[in-house]
């Protein structure tokens, strides 16, 4: 898989791809993340990619020319299967949305900073616009760096167990059950005997009802859905 991410502040994503999972599935030839400065195609020697928003009201807006030219020059390159904006009035990141992606091929992500990018952008370039919840962060790319890594880590051969994706919360709308490791005794805090029965069926029946009895009284909405 190949993700290409537009932003005017690199730097803010050089941690999380160069660690842990990120970096093994880089290493493995899985994954490819480049990450490109918006400013390559600013509109002026000055690196200029935002101007004032017509009407008034404060805030800079990211402008059409940079980002329209950064598009076509990298689509030239490779055919993307979405051209993804982070945006907080996009559609929820969820488990499902992680697993579509998940499947594709490439993928392009803007990240928005300052009030965000020219409305003439998400209506002509953008196929998905995506939020990592409720509320305001500096710019997008923090959230980019988590919609990579919940995509990344489901490519198979990125996990050690490919297997271990599969139990994660939210996949079948369920919370993880509970999980235990030694001592079995632990300041009289015991490890359910279930556990330690060697029955996998058991184990499995249990840990089932243990994730749906989760859900009910965490996030019953889930089970609504």
């Amino acid at each position: 898989m190949f993700i290409d991410i537009l932003t005017v502040l690199p730097e803010l994503l050089q941690s999380p791809f160069e660690h842990s999972i990120m970096k093994r599935a880089q290493q493995k030839n899985l994954l490819t993340i480049r990450v490109h400065q918006l400013r390559k195609w600013a509109v002026n020697e000055y690196g200029m990619v935002d101007d004032y928003q017509f009407g008034g009201g404060a805030g800079m807006v990211m402008m059409c020319e940079p980002l329209a030219k950064a598009i076509e020059e990298l689509s030239a390159e490779r055919t993307y299967d979405e051209i993804i904006y982070l945006t907080p009035d996009g559609k929820t990141l969820n488990q499902k949305t992680s697993n579509s992606l998940s499947l594709k091929k490439n993928l392009l992500m803007i990240c928005g900073h300052y009030k965000g990018i020219d409305e003439r952008i998400r209506e002509n370039f953008v196929t998905m616009e995506i939020s990592i919840g409720d509320y305001v962060l500096s710019g997008g790319e923090l959230a980019a760096a988590v919609l990579v890594d919940s995509i990344g880590r489901l490519l198979p051969g990125v996990l050690n167990d490919e297997t271990s994706a599969l139990f994660d919360s939210f996949q079948d709308n369920l919370l993880a059950p509970p999980v235990y490791t030694r001592p079995v005794d632990f300041r009289g805090w015991q490890v359910p005997p279930i556990l330690m029965s060697g029955d996998h069926r058991k184990i499995a029946d249990w840990r089932q009802d243990q994730a749906l009895e989760r859900t009910k009284s965490r996030r019953p909405d889930l089970l609504d859905e």
